[in-house]
Parts: structure tokens; sequence; C-alpha cells
């Protein structure tokens, strides 16, 4: 069901589209061109459909590649072949969530743990660490934060991204299972 509060954005996702579409149509059989107008809508049609299939399809289309990208991104450097276990994507009005596991080597999973402790910011099980993804960092624009951390389960790394000013943060967390071999990645921007 959609609230009523959602009910603009819907209506823009599938009026716009649409009446381009229809511009697109009628605009080229008023200057005498019907068949010009029809080839156009069937390609913008299809365009439209595509776009369409790739973001209800985004999940499908993740590879092993983008996965060791992201990963890199925060530093935790992937030499060995891993298995993607897991990967789920999300997303409303102005909230992207993405989350994925992978089963990494046990060497990489020790340089990756040795990055972590060996980091200035590294806190053992116990200390105080910021809540990254607390209201207080929820309009976040300073410059970019990196904390590593672990808790009981994981050795854990949390990154902060300014996306400048009125715009939510990118945070991204990195854990990594103390007891398996187990790399979880999430990407939130609320």
């Amino acid at each position: 069901m959609i609230k009523l509060i959602d009910f603009p954005f819907f209506a823009l996702l599938i009026g716009v589209p649409f009446g381009l579409g229809l511009l697109i149509y009628i605009i080229p059989r008023l200057l005498g061109y019907p068949k010009t107008g029809k080839i156009l809508t069937i390609i913008y049609g299809l365009l439209v459909l595509l776009i369409a299939l790739l973001v209800g399809f985004e999940d499908k289309f993740f590879s092993k590649k983008d996965a060791k990208k992201l990963v890199e991104e925060q530093g935790i450097i992937l030499k060995d072949d891993f298995e993607l276990v897991d990967n789920k994507s999300s997303w409303a009005i102005g909230d992207y969530f993405h989350t994925f596991s992978i089963n990494i080597s046990v060497q990489d999973r020790i340089n990756a743990i040795e990055n972590i402790k060996n980091s200035e910011s590294f806190r053992k099980a116990g200390d105080s660490v910021d809540e990254f993804s607390s209201k207080e960092f929820f309009h976040y624009s300073g410059p970019k934060l990196i904390q590593d951390y672990e808790n009981e389960f994981s050795y854990i790394r949390e990154y902060l991204q300014s996306n400048g000013n009125g715009y939510a943060p990118t945070f991204r967390r990195i854990m990594i299972s103390k007891k398996g071999n187990l790399l979880t990645f999430q990407d939130i921007i609320e």
C-alpha cells in the first residue's frame, strides 16, 4: 500500500516518463512526421524499460569485481579469490542501503585484521567508539572520518564521508568475523 505522503513521488516517477513519451510521439506527428514519432516513441519506451529493469534487477548484476572495488575503497586489500555469499540492496525516498557478505581467504583475513588493528584510530573491545550511524552524524559535513575497532564478534572499519551541506553523508562499514572468514560490507545513505 502506498502511503499518502509518498504518492507525489510515485506520480512523478510514472507521470514524467509517460508525459515525455507522449510528447515524443505527438510533436513529430504534429510536424507531419507520424512514422518518426512512432519510431522515436518505441526507442524511448525500450530505453525506459531497460532503465527500469536495470534498477529492478540491480542485485543480479552485482559482481565480485564490484565487491572487491567497494572493499578496497576502504583500504582493505583482497589479493586472493573470494566467494560472494550474499548481496542485498534497497532504496526508498532519500535512503539507500546496500549490504553484501563474502568469504575471503585466510591470508586476506589476516591482512585485513592487521590493517584494522594497526591503524591509529583502532580501539579495543570495550573502548568507547563514535556511533557514526546516530542522529548526531545525520547531517555531517566535515572531512572524511574513519574509525577502526573491535567488538565481541568482529573487527570493524567504519567510514563517514560528507556529501555536502544539506545532504546525508555516506556511511560504510566493513565487519570481519572473529570466528570465520566472513567479511560483511554495509553502505548506508539516509
